[in-house]
């Protein structure tokens, strides 16, 4: 059967008055919900500064949260993800636009995400849902989810920036992405329009595997090399949490920072026909 431990942690940096940043987890009761339901991890990194973002990311989070606790009985999450995504972006652009938050041409949060148009209330968010045998990822911004595999460090997904479409176009270097002057600009978030198109790819897992979701406060600031190492080195999750979290404060501390580190310790092997998964001797 699915088993995993997990760490998250979450941390406001050294330049920042509060943290936009906002975490949540679902964490099946029992076996038969391990089965029917699986985990959920959820991230989110606000943009709007003063308390918009905050609450952005706060109802992303609880909107995602919400859905995934009431899901039907074995529905795929590679179908529900990108549904719980919508609800979230639903939850945030109704908000933005009953406190009458519209755009201010002039205005840029300080180190942090810009939406197109200058919206004041938006979000990224990232999802992982893991069962039996595998993990669904879902996103939209610049907060990633990336896999920790025999010791080296991959990306799962692709940033909504405009600086990562023009360098996966070729328009520019990856020397030249790392300081580009519009690399916090956002292609993609909740809030910004009524609907949103999320990423969503399947993964399988295996046991050892560790799953690290992060806000941009660390990919940011902190090269994917120097992550890989800290989880090389890191005694258990905890202490890899504590280490990433320390790492981007070293470099300034110019952003909040969040993580969630899930770790899996043994899998169910499952194959799927006709839509319904059945268990691998």
């Amino acid at each position: 059967m699915l088993d995993v431990e997990f760490a998250e942690l979450s941390d406001p940096g050294l330049s920042r008055a509060h943290n936009e940043d906002f975490l949540g987890h679902v964490i099946p009761s029992s076996p038969a919900q391990v089965q029917s339901q699986g985990w959920l991890f959820a991230l989110a990194d606000g943009v709007g500064g003063q308390e918009k973002g905050e609450v952005a990311s706060r109802l992303a989070i609880d909107a995602v949260l919400a859905g995934f606790r009431k899901i039907p009985k074995g529905i795929m999450h590679i179908s529900l993800l990108p549904r719980l995504v919508q609800e979230a972006n639903q939850a945030v652009f109704d908000e933005a636009n009953s406190a009458n938050s519209r755009p201010d041409p002039h205005y840029t949060p300080p180190g942090g995400a810009i939406v197109p148009g200058g919206a004041h209330m938006a979000s990224t968010l990232v999802l992982c849902a893991l069962r039996f045998d595998s993990a669904v990822i879902s996103h939209v911004g610049d907060s990633r989810c990336y896999m920790f595999r025999s010791g080296t460090l991959t990306s799962l997904t692709h940033d909504h920036t405009m600086v990562r479409e023009q360098l996966r176009s070729g328009l520019i270097s990856m020397a030249d992405a790392a300081y580009h002057a519009n690399r916090h600009l956002l292609t993609r978030s909740l809030g910004s329009e009524m609907f949103i198109a999320a990423d969503t790819i399947t993964v399988n897992i295996l046991p050892g595997d560790v799953l690290l979701l992060c806000s941009d406060g660390l990919h940011g600031y902190v090269p994917d090399p120097a992550i890989q190492w800290m989880l090389n080195c890191a005694p258990d999750l905890n202490a890899a949490a504590v280490a990433l979290i320390a790492a981007a404060n070293l470099t300034g501390g110019h952003d909040n920072v969040s993580v969630q580190l899930i770790r899996v310790r043994s899998i169910e092997r499952m194959g799927l026909y006709r839509g319904r998964p059945y268990r691998l001797l």
